[in-house]
């Protein structure tokens, strides 16, 4: 493959990985592998959750992407690669700086505190129906979150927790 087209197939596939990364919040964690994810939604002092078990599982296809486009596919290989920048990205962002996981920083201003301020308003509900903010990089305006939330709040298809002020 060109230099060109092995950084358009990783950028696809960073790109991709976040559209994918909002439908399996939303559809698999928040859906049938509630059961997984719901640690992460509830107050704990462990160091791993249930819910790092759909990293195993998501870390194993992509090694198995690796394995088969080496031997098949170019492509399939980069693909691979665009998914496990984004797997960093992830970890960085959603489980260093919105979780603390790794290190202690809060951003004051700029995109960094738009994304931890989105992903508190993801945890703001109770239980796995209803919530904002399904994906780990791009994050909505809060406002407009909050707004969803108040929405949600008041259809009856969300519970917020007590600390929720909207």
């Amino acid at each position: 493959m060109s230099v060109p087209a092995i950084l358009v197939t990783v950028l696809s596939a960073v790109v991709f990985m976040e559209f994918f990364a909002w439908w399996a919040h939303k559809y698999v964690m928040h859906g049938w592998g509630w059961a997984w994810h719901r640690d992460h939604h509830e107050p704990h002092d462990n160091k791993l959750e249930k819910n790092d078990l759909f990293a195993v599982v998501f870390g194993s296809i992509v090694v198995a992407m690796f394995t088969i486009g080496y031997f098949v596919s170019d492509t399939l290989w980069w693909f691979a690669m665009g998914i496990t920048i984004y797997g960093l990205i992830y970890t960085i962002i959603h489980d260093g700086l919105v979780h603390q996981r790794y290190f202690r920083w809060v951003p004051k201003r700029g995109y960094a505190k738009r994304l931890v301020q989105a992903h508190k308003l993801h945890h703001a509900t109770v239980g796995k129906e209803g919530g904002v903010s399904f994906g780990f990089v791009f994050a909505r305006d809060p406002a407009k979150l909050k707004a969803e939330l108040r929405r949600q709040r008041e259809a009856g298809t969300a519970k917020l927790r007590d600390s929720a002020s909207l």
